[in-house]
């Protein structure tokens, strides 16, 4: 017997302290008009030292809030599922973290590596969990600390500008109604342009004592690098092509969706895309402007506040679609 899995509570945490656009400008050659033309972002949330966060922590805040609102207790937690390209330590990775911090017990925790793609991935393996009947309840979790790694000069302004830390989360659950909860989830990868958006270090390739002795003034291997416009394109394109593949799976067609929310990438990318399917404003959901990129936070961040806003109701088609580096790209079509 195939279970059904639907989502019982959702939350999300942002850090406090505002970054805006004036505010990079006092620290990089850039301005808020180069930035929102290019990206649409206003602004963004940094952890400030001393605030008592990080990925783990922001992670645990965001879960707390979600497992509140699935009306159930740490204690029926069956899987933790954590996704991140930003842990706080190499290893162990954050699940484990997040179960010490909530005091959760012996559960499997699970970490993802798939970056911006990192949620719907998640999502993807933790129904395939619950639709076979190995696990009740599962804790999802996509939470990212990227202004600890940013070359906040005007060097790395083209990455810098565009990414922001916070978390969200999603309880996963069990479901005897049918015709509701996530009806399909699509993965791909194409490997062969991993090195297009990448952190060649720390790694065991350039680790951090080797790092020091080479210690490259211009080619800094531990801040991120980006191909933009190659990204852009290959984004638009996989992006449209998932969407419409998780339609086409659930007999759906593009008029059937109720609430599109993409990856919060970079707003151009998501204003081409709904340009394309010619969705309407009330039909994609957007809050990069708020937040920048929070990679693989960005959909369970602004999935809550779309239903939060009232903008998500029962029985609606929502559509989760997100791209980012490995190339690695996904969807999920859900019945509300």
């Amino acid at each position: 017997m195939l279970y059904q899995t639907k989502i019982a509570g959702l939350g999300y945490y942002v850090p406090e302290n505002i970054v805006t656009n004036d505010d990079l400008a006092k620290v990089m050659d850039t301005n808020d008009a180069w930035i929102t033309e290019r990206t649409g972002i206003k602004e963004r949330r940094h952890i400030k030292k001393g605030d008592g966060n990080s990925t783990a922590v922001m992670g645990a805040k965001a879960a707390e809030i979600a497992i509140e609102r699935a009306n159930i207790s740490k204690d029926e937690i069956d899987l933790i599922v954590f996704a991140t390209l930003s842990p706080d330590y190499y290893f162990p990775g954050g699940g484990v973290q997040v179960q010490d911090i909530l005091e959760i017990g012996t559960c499997p925790a699970l970490d993802i590596r798939n970056q911006c793609s990192g949620f719907i991935y998640g999502l993807s393996v933790a129904d395939q969990f619950i639709k076979t009947g190995m696990y009740k309840n599962v804790l999802l979790i996509g939470s990212e600390n990227h202004s600890g790694g940013l070359d906040m000069t005007t060097r790395g302004r083209g990455v810098s500008v565009i990414f922001g830390d916070g978390a969200g989360a999603a309880v996963l659950t069990r479901s005897d109604q049918n015709a509701q909860g996530i009806l399909s989830t699509h993965l791909h990868s194409e490997g062969k342009h991993a090195l297009e958006l990448t952190l060649k270090g720390p790694s065991t390739a350039h680790w951090v004592p080797a790092l020091m002795e080479e210690n490259p003034q211009e080619d800094i291997p531990y801040f991120p690098y980006m191909n933009g416009q190659f990204v852009f394109k290959h984004a638009v394109k996989r992006f449209s092509e998932v969407i419409m593949e998780g339609l086409t799976a659930n007999g759906l067609e593009v008029s059937d969706i109720d609430m599109l929310i993409p990856h919060q990438a970079n707003l151009r990318i998501s204003q081409f895309i709904q340009q394309k399917f010619k969705l309407d404003d009330a039909q994609v959901f957007n809050n990069i402007q708020k937040y920048g990129n929070t990679t693989a936070a960005s959909v369970p961040i602004a999935l809550t506040e779309a239903w939060e806003q009232g903008k998500i109701k029962e029985g609606d088609v929502v559509v989760l679609a997100a791209f980012g580096s490995g190339f690695t790209w996904g969807s999920a079509v859900i019945k509300w």
